[in-house]
């Protein structure tokens, strides 16, 4: 009698690990452009609405508030509920708002959708971190770095051109509109192909952490995002800035104190984890600084237009592009201790290059050390980010995935910042509107520094963990490889 084998699932039939770097690509790249898109709609949204640019400041500045808000709850949600149903709920959320968005009838209602964008933005990074590093080991992560920096590189290089199309030759609701196309059929791929990803089972849920946390950041992101622009001593930005601290500090000492924190913050008692987020801290200032401040001076201080601007920048990906793959390759070898340090020397270097162009400098020389900066910069990203994980448990690594994007959300605020508060700083009294030629090379100039500071401190990283967890990797892959032992790809977080 014939008996009928059973069908496979559709998870089944695509290995995990394909899979999971193909939603973790995709929720990136979907992210990162519409953090980057919208501030090329706000002129036409502020001719829609009768306002001006100005009073639009309110629809960029809550996606990164509420973003920073719900970061803290996200690591309890992927132990709670899986990664797989946190994932695919909060990127249909992102859509679900990116449509109410484009349906926006005033501004009110499209700050709320913003808010909702920005909340369900501040799940997805840190719950696809979780996926990754609960399905790849060491060794592996290094490698699939390699593939997963190109949406990180090309999402904010190809957000302007995307959208200046956009709004031309449609209208600025396409600017929100667009992430449905793209959104959609990555979570029918999820749905149908994503296996669930569980954690251990997590306590009670920290409630008070909760809203210490997310106020404290919320206020603190407030601040820095507005500083610049109303004044670093107006009272809205003093106050967020005071309120914040508080909210933090009262956040930090509760949560030490308690058994089942919502940040499991003793994961910093680590001296790895802790000097890689400090890197990533820091030395993101001057490469994201960096990255604000060309657009601004190929524009104000030489005069160019904005697609000239857009081609002058793009080089910075392809460098990019081009170290992660050969870091990639020496990261077991030499370690992320000499890979960092020297990328961070690297990015001073060019800074200092960038701090000699004045109106005469060619656009291609600008491309050029665009370029350079990009090779200098993928010795940082990959390195330090999967350096921090070498010592974390795996039931600690949704955690420590929360942990790492609070500290690369903070970087990027503080980036544009710092930039913006140096050119305030070097413009006279009295004078245009637009910053001098010495102001900008004074930018060029701080971020040097920091960037010097951080290479110094990057070549003291004890990296030895990192490197016996990526050979070790290496070698049970061979070991695997020779037995000829199939893998399913998946692994219990």
């Amino acid at each position: 009698m014939l008996t009928r084998r059973p069908r496979p699932s559709a998870r089944r039939l695509l290995s995990q690990r394909l899979v999971v770097p193909v939603m973790c690509a995709s929720v990136t790249f979907i992210a990162i452009v519409d953090g980057a898109i919208t501030t090329v709609a706000l002129p036409s949204i502020a001719r829609q609405f009768g306002l001006t640019t100005a009073a639009l400041d309110g629809v960029v500045v809550v996606y990164p508030v509420c973003l920073a808000m719900a970061i803290p709850a996200s690591a309890w949600l992927v132990e709670r509920f899986g990664g797989k149903r946190v994932l695919l709920t909060a990127l249909t959320a992102f859509l679900g708002s990116s449509l109410l968005c484009g349906a926006a009838a005033d501004l009110p209602q499209l700050i709320a959708c913003r808010a909702v964008q920005g909340l369900s933005a501040g799940v997805l990074f840190p719950a696809s971190a979780a996926l990754l590093f609960a399905t790849f080991d060491a060794f592996e992560q290094v490698r699939i770095a390699r593939y997963m920096i190109i949406p990180q590189q090309i999402a904010p290089a190809a957000a302007p051109v995307l959208g200046g199309l956009l709004v031309d030759h449609l209208s600025w609701r396409w600017v929100f509109y667009v992430n449905l196309p793209v959104g959609v059929p990555v979570v029918l791929f999820g749905v149908l192909f994503l296996a669930e990803h569980r954690g251990h089972r997590p306590g009670r849920f920290d409630l008070t952490g909760l809203l210490l946390s997310a106020a404290g950041l919320g206020a603190a992101m407030f601040g820095v995002s507005e500083g610049p622009n109303r004044g670093w001593s107006s009272a809205p930005v003093l106050t967020a800035l005071a309120l914040g601290a508080v909210l933090l500090t009262a956040a930090v000492a509760y949560q030490l104190r308690t058994a089942e924190p919502l940040l499991r913050l003793r994961l910093f008692a680590d001296r790895l984890f802790r000097d890689t987020n400090l890197i990533n801290l820091v030395g993101l200032i001057p490469i994201l600084g960096a990255m604000y401040l060309g657009p601004l001076f190929l524009q104000q201080a030489q005069g160019r237009t904005a697609l000239e601007s857009g081609t002058g920048t793009f080089p910075e990906a392809f460098g990019v592009l081009l170290t992660v793959q050969v870091a990639g390759v020496l990261y077991a070898r030499v370690g992320p201790r000499i890979i960092v340090g020297c990328g961070l020397a690297g990015v001073s270097a060019v800074l200092v290059l960038f701090a000699q162009c004045d109106e005469d400098t060619g656009l291609w020389t600008f491309r050029a050390y665009m370029f350079l900066l990009g090779v200098a910069m993928g010795g940082v990203f990959m390195p330090t980010t999967v350096a921090s994980l070498a010592n974390i448990a795996r039931s600690d690594l949704a955690q420590a995935s929360t942990l790492n994007t609070v500290v690369r959300q903070t970087g990027g605020a503080l980036a544009p910042a710092a930039v913006t508060t140096v050119l305030v700083l070097g413009t006279p009294a009295g004078a245009a509107a637009e910053p001098p030629l010495g102001a900008y090379q004074s930018a060029y100039y701080v971020l040097a520094v920091i960037a010097a500071v951080t290479a110094v401190f990057a070549f003291t990283l004890p990296d030895g963990p990192a490197r016996a967890a990526a050979a070790a990797g290496s070698r049970n892959r061979a070991a695997q490889a020779a037995r000829n032992v199939p893998r399913d790809g998946v692994r219990k977080a």
